[in-house]
Parts: structure tokens; C-alpha cells; sequence
């Protein structure tokens, strides 16, 4: 199994997400969030939407299982192509480094590229701003996109990295607090912090250990606990706390101005530089967790 892992990261680490096989067929995410986006527009409405929300969480998780399980049975080769599909190492630290070369040639291209990425306004972000958007995500999304997946196979399999993609997916569509989604995306929502309070703490840990600030980690805990997400702030706050750069902050969504806390708010301002040096420690990270598979299994057989 650990074989299967092992050669998904390592396609994903050589070839990402081909734009020339996306552009032509569907990516199997975004199968599956076009399937949560069908459910929210036809039960996410009337009386008792959080029981109908644990219901859909509920058959969607016995769902991925169900197919992660089928696509297992079709062979070493074919798992290890769905483990590439499902990673995102490359393609983040690809979304990452084009925010820096855009912020390179102006602003507002950097705006532009950091808008892609987030969800936040960008229209009048500063140059601090767009890059500590860009390290934000860089920490955030290994968590979530690389380690997290990752974990979820070690544990069960093929089976446990498709229902751990379902749920963060259905986490990123319907997982938020808003007049619609409260209720209905509440099982998603508490679920997917969940299945990612390893996983973030365990890429928090990685992070430090790479950024050699492991004997700053009361700090970084004091910071990860402002983060409005139980899981979020710890990569962030070890990235941060690595680069010695002051992320997070306040930051403004549909117009409205948001006082998040700083993370690390005695750090450097973030620039450019310190967007491409958060994807060198990715990949640092990356190298971390290979080795650390093939030494789980090298003692599991």
C-alpha cells in the first residue's frame, strides 16, 4: 500500500495537474463538488437543512468509500495514478510561485494572481498583503492538500483518501457560517476539522522542524489558537514564525473589513521573497514526508 503511496507523490511531484488532460476531461474534485453544488440547490431548503446536512455528509462519505474501494481493486497502477490526481504539491506551489513572479512585475498582477487563490477582496490588497495571502495558502493548502491526504491513506487506504476529499471538498463549498450554509454545512464543516486536527498539526510540526524554530513552539501554539479555524493557524503560524514574516491580519471579504489576529505580529512584512522561500520549504516538507513513508514502509512489511 505504502508502494501505491509513494509513487502517487512521486507523479504528482514530477508532472501536477496537466492542464492539456484537465482542459478535456473533468477532474474527478470537481466531480465531486458539482455533485454537492446539485445537492445544496436541492435539499438545502424548507425545514430541518442541518438533518438533511448530516444525511448528505453521511451518504457522501459511504459514497468516496465505496469508490475509493473499486478503484483500489483495479490495481497498484491505477491507485497510484487517483493518489497523483488527488495531491496538489505541485499544482500549489506552482499557484503560489506565480503570485511572487506576478507581484515581481506590478501590484496589481500580483492581485490578480492572489486572487485566484483566495477568496478574500484583493482589489486594494498592498504588497504585504498579497504575499502574506500567498504564504497563508501555501501553508494552509499543504496541510490540507498534500499532508492530510497523505495521512488518510496511511490509515485506510485508497478508501480513506477519497472520503477524506469529499468531505474537505464539501468543507470548502458549504462549510461556512452564512444565513444558507449554517445549518446544512454544519456535519461538513465539523467533520472535515475533524479529519484534518492531525494532519495540520503533524504539517505544523514538519514546518518548524524545516524552518528550525521547533524552540519557538509556545509561540506558534499561542498564535495557531487565534486562528478562527481549529486547525489552519498551526501550519500558518509555523510558516511564519520560519520565514520570521507577520501574516494573517486584517483582511476584507465582499466589502466587509475583518480584524483577524496577526500571526507572528512582530515578523518582517512579507515580499515576494518570502512567498518563493515558503515553496522551497514545501518542498523541503515534501522530501520530509517521502522519507517518512518509505521508512513506515520499510518497517511495516
Amino acid at each position: 500500500m505504502t508502494w501505491v503511496l509513494l509513487s502517487g507523490l512521486l507523479i504528482d511531484a514530477l508532472v501536477g495537474e496537466p492542464r492539456f488532460v484537465w482542459s478535456r476531461v473533468p477532474h474527478p474534485v470537481v466531480l465531486v463538488g458539482k455533485f454537492i453544488q446539485l445537492a445544496d440547490e436541492r435539499i438545502n431548503k424548507g425545514v430541518a437543512r442541518k438533518a438533511k446536512g448530516i444525511f448528505f455528509l453521511c451518504f457522501l462519505v459511504a459514497s468516496g468509500g465505496v469508490l475509493g474501494r473499486l478503484i483500489g481493486e483495479l490495481g497498484a497502477v491505477v491507485s497510484a495514478t487517483f493518489v497523483a490526481i488527488l495531491l496538489a504539491q505541485r499544482s500549489l506551489v506552482n499557484h503560489v510561485n506565480q503570485v511572487a513572479a506576478s507581484l515581481r512585475v506590478s501590484l496589481e498582477e500580483g492581485r490578480q494572481a492572489v486572487g485566484l487563490i483566495v477568496g478574500r477582496d484583493t482589489r486594494r490588497m498592498q504588497e504585504s498583503e498579497v504575499a502574506s495571502a500567498a504564504i497563508e495558502t501555501a501553508a494552509e493548502n499543504f496541510s490540507d492538500g498534500v499532508m492530510a491526504p497523505i495521512f488518510w491513506f496511511l490509515i485506510a487506504g485508497l478508501p480513506g483518501l477519497f472520503v477524506y476529499k469529499c468531505v474537505n471538498t464539501a468543507d470548502s463549498m458549504i462549510g461556512y457560517k452564512t444565513a444558507r450554509h449554517k445549518d446544512f454545512g454544519w456535519a461538513a464543516a465539523k467533520f472535515d476539522d475533524l479529519l484534518n486536527w492531525v494532519p495540520a498539526r503533524v504539517s505544523a510540526l514538519m514546518l518548524a522542524t524545516i524552518g528550525k524554530v521547533l524552540h519557538r513552539a509556545r509561540q506558534i501554539k499561542r498564535d495557531a489558537k487565534l486562528h478562527r479555524s481549529p486547525n489552519a493557524g498551526w501550519p500558518e503560524a509555523a510558516m511564519a514564525f520560519s520565514l520570521n514574516v507577520a501574516i494573517a491580519g486584517p483582511r476584507s471579504y465582499e466589502g466587509e473589513k475583518q480584524n483577524f489576529a496577526w500571526v507572528n505580529e512582530g515578523g518582517n512584512v512579507a515580499t515576494a521573497c518570502d512567498i518563493e522561500r515558503s515553496t522551497r520549504m514545501l518542498w523541503s516538507c515534501w522530501a520530509l514526508a517521502f522519507a517518512s513513508v518509505c521508512i513506515i514502509s520499510i518497517f511495516s512489511q
